[in-house]
Order: C-alpha cells, then sequence, then structure tokens
C-alpha cells in the first residue's frame, strides 16, 4: 500500500492562492467524492484546510499524485503549471513524518500552537463520515494523534509559544494607547474568534460585540464576555461604533469592501482603525489597507510576530523530532508488514489457506463416512486425529531432518509455537 499527501502552505503559497483552495467543512464530503472518482483506483482519501494549509492524505495500492494535483487544480480553478509551483508533494515515511510534525505543532506558523491538532481530528471525522478513510490512513492518523500528545507531554515544544489572537492583541496595543477604552467588534463566532475575544476581553475593553450571520450562536459566544450581538446584515449601519474588527468566517467572498470602510471612515470622522481578517479566503478586501486611517492585518502579516521566542523553543523542537522518528518507524514498520511483496501478512493469508484446505479434507472424509452409517464418535476421533496429524507433520518432519547444529534452535521453535507452560 502506498501512501502520498499534496500540499500548499503558508511557506509555498501566498494567502489569496490558500483561498482558493479553502473546504469548510460541510464540503469535505462531496469534495472528497470528487476526489476519488478522479483516480484510476478509488483511493482512502483525507483533506485537511485550515487558514493556513489545505493538504490531501491519500493510500492506494499506487500512488497517483498526478491525478491529485489534477483535481485539487480543478476545484481551485487554477492551471496545474501554475499550482505546481507552490505544492509539495511528499510519499512514503516523508507523508508519516509531515502528518506527525502538523499534528504536533511543528509545521504551523506558531510553533506549537495547540489548535491544529483539533482541525486535524474534524479532518479526519469527515472523511470517516464520508466513507474515504480505510485502514491505511486511518493508522496513519490515530498514530500522528498518539505522537502529538506524547510530544505535548514530553516536551515544552508549546511553552510560550504566541498565538495569532494574542499578536493581534499586541499589535492593537501599539495603536491604542489604552485598549479599555476600545470597543471591539468581532465578526463570526468560531474557534478562532472565541480564542480573540478571550484574549481581547482580558484587556477589559469598553464594550464587545460579536456579529454571526445566525443569531443564536453569536448569543451563545456573546453571553461569554458579555457583549452585545448582531447581524452580520447590520454591519454597514454600524461598524463605525468599533475601533476594533476582528473577523474570522466561512465566506467564500469577502465581508466588508472598500467602499464600506470607506464610508465607515468618514462617520468616525476618520479616527483610526484596527484591523484583523484571520479568515482564508478574506473576510477583508485587501485594498482596504491602502486607506490611510485603516491598520489591516492578515494571518500572513502576523507571522513575524508570532515567530517571537521560537529560537528558545528548538531544544523542545529537536526532543519532538526524535519521538517523531521513533512513530514514523513504528508507522512504516506496520506498513510493511501489509505489504503482499513483504512481511508476515503473506505468510498468514498462506497459513489459514492451508489450514482452510486441511479442514475441507477432513470434513468431506468425516461426512463419506457418515453417509456410509459408520459410528459417529468413530468418525469424530478420526477427523480430530486427522487434522492433528496435517498440523504437526511439518514440525515432525523438521525436528527430525534437522543437523545436529540446528536441532536445539528448532526444537525451541516448535516447543513455542505448540507447548503451552
Amino acid at each position: 500500500m502506498a501512501v502520498w499527501a499534496l500540499g500548499l502552505n503558508h511557506n509555498t503559497a501566498p494567502l489569496d492562492l490558500r483561498g482558493r483552495f479553502a473546504f469548510a467543512l460541510d464540503t469535505i464530503a462531496p469534495a472528497l467524492k470528487g476526489l476519488r472518482e478522479q483516480h484510476l483506483r478509488h483511493p482512502e482519501a483525507a483533506i485537511l484546510s485550515t487558514c493556513n494549509r489545505t493538504e490531501v492524505y491519500c493510500a492506494s495500492e499506487q500512488v497517483q499524485v498526478d491525478h491529485t494535483l489534477g483535481w485539487l487544480a480543478q476545484a481551485g480553478q487554477v492551471p496545474v503549471d501554475a499550482l505546481r509551483q507552490h505544492t509539495y508533494t511528499l510519499q512514503g515515511d516523508q507523508t508519516a513524518r509531515h502528518a506527525f510534525r502538523v499534528a504536533s505543532g511543528l509545521d504551523s506558523m506558531v510553533l506549537g500552537e495547540p489548535q491544529i491538532l483539533g482541525q486535524l481530528k474534524d479532518a479526519v471525522r469527515a472523511a470517516n463520515d464520508a466513507g474515504a478513510l480505510g485502514s491505511t490512513l486511518s493508522q496513519l492518523f490515530q498514530r500522528s494523534f498518539a505522537v502529538a500528545k506524547q510530544v505535548r507531554s514530553s516536551t515544552e515544544i508549546g511553552a510560550h509559544s504566541i498565538s495569532m489572537a494574542a499578536a493581534a492583541v499586541r499589535l492593537a496595543g501599539n495603536l491604542f494607547e489604552d485598549l479599555g477604552r476600545t470597543r471591539v467588534l468581532f465578526i463570526g463566532a468560531g474557534e478562532m474568534i472565541e480564542l480573540a475575544a478571550t484574549h481581547f476581553a482580558a484587556r477589559q475593553p469598553q464594550a464587545i460585540a460579536i456579529a454571526n450571520r445566525t443569531l443564536e450562536r453569536g448569543e451563545k459566544l456573546a453571553s461569554r464576555f458579555g457583549a452585545q450581538v448582531m447581524r452580520l446584515a447590520d454591519l454597514p449601519e454600524r461598524l463605525h461604533e468599533f475601533d476594533i474588527v476582528v473577523s474570522c468566517t466561512a465566506s467564500q467572498l469577502p465581508i466588508l469592501g472598500l467602499g464600506a470602510v470607506e464610508r465607515t471612515l468618514k462617520k468616525r470622522r476618520h479616527r483610526p482603525m484596527f484591523m484583523v481578517d484571520l479568515a482564508v479566503p478574506r473576510d477583508i478586501e485587501p485594498e482596504v489597507k491602502q486607506l490611510p486611517d485603516v491598520y489591516l492585518y492578515t494571518v500572513d502579516d502576523l507571522a513575524q510576530v508570532v515567530q517571537t521566542g521560537q529560537a528558545s523553543r528548538q531544544a523542545a523542537v529537536a526532543q519532538a523530532e526524535v519521538i517523531i522518528d521513533a512513530g514514523v518507524q513504528s508507522f512504516m514498520h506496520w506498513l510493511d508488514q501489509r505489504d503482499p511483496a513483504r512481511g508476515v501478512v503473506p505468510l498468514i493469508r498462506q497459513l489459514n489457506a492451508q489450514a482452510d484446505e486441511w479442514r475441507a479434507l477432513e470434513l468431506a472424509r468425516a461426512r463419506k463416512r457418515l453417509a456410509k452409517g459408520e459410528d459417529v464418535e468413530a468418525v469424530l476421533q478420526a477427523l480430530s486425529r486427522g487434522l492433528t496429524q496435517k498440523m504437526l507433520h511439518g514440525a515432525m518432519a523438521e525436528l527430525n531432518a534437522s543437523s545436529p547444529e540446528s536441532q536445539a534452535l528448532t526444537a525451541q521453535a516448535v516447543s513455542r509455537l505448540f507447548l503451552r507452560s
């Protein structure tokens, strides 16, 4: 069985290109169906899609990277050659190593960040629900979860890491002398917004508001922070009330355009606004950044801030890599055992086939004797003797044929296989 991965991330592709390949969880199932139909043989498959990466993991009898690349290019409506320049492909042990590093937070923009593990688990759950997972990818991901847990518990990889949300608060503090006098608006109600709201709420701003497409989910999050809630449709009329705007939704189109923000600035009499767009694709049109009174940051803009302190965690990275190496070796050993050309799985199949053949032969003989009217007890005794003799024949013959030098080793092997202590 071959395993491979194809992906693009914050190191290989710009934000707007990554946005073309963002898959919401509710679109994973149909995407996986299309992906598997694209290949010559339906592979096992899973799609991991976050603001920093989109990765496709596959397992099949043969590697079919070109088919995977062709499908992904079609999904994002990008020419194959153009996409190829921004992707990476991994096979075999490289795939396992990458999956383990991703799960452990070693391949993240924020070194050691914990959110990626939850996102990977969501991706695996979605693939399983879509019927796209088999034993190979299930093993790969379950082992990646175990490795990530060991890395978390055995190293300090997550110590002192600065999250995107913390970086946003730090930058806002550079613009506004006192965050306690600011009004903060969060657009969306997902995990990233919840994390950002937690960090900003700790600075006790003057007011917090949550704008979301559905009021029910927005109200649930707002109740945690004593915030007011509004609909997205209310943004044009109320955006001017807020000094800080943090947005992260699953919208495929921008929620705040250049014109809307320009009108907002006029209402604010050009008082500065701090805006953070954590969404991929973008929630805020990139042209907004050119406005003189707006300080707009995207996930990529925050990269340099979150790198702070990484040097002090390099010792933890080295420890984590040792754990990952062991995990990769263990997974590849498991994979080799399942290879029809190698390992013990073919031998197990042969043994089962041989045992089935012996059983069928002895049953056939027993039925013939019973049909002739022979005693049932005598037939059963003969059947059991026949099976026993067939199972022991090879071991007995090997013992008798062994040279004096190898007889002791043969005897030990036979004792271990057939005798109970």
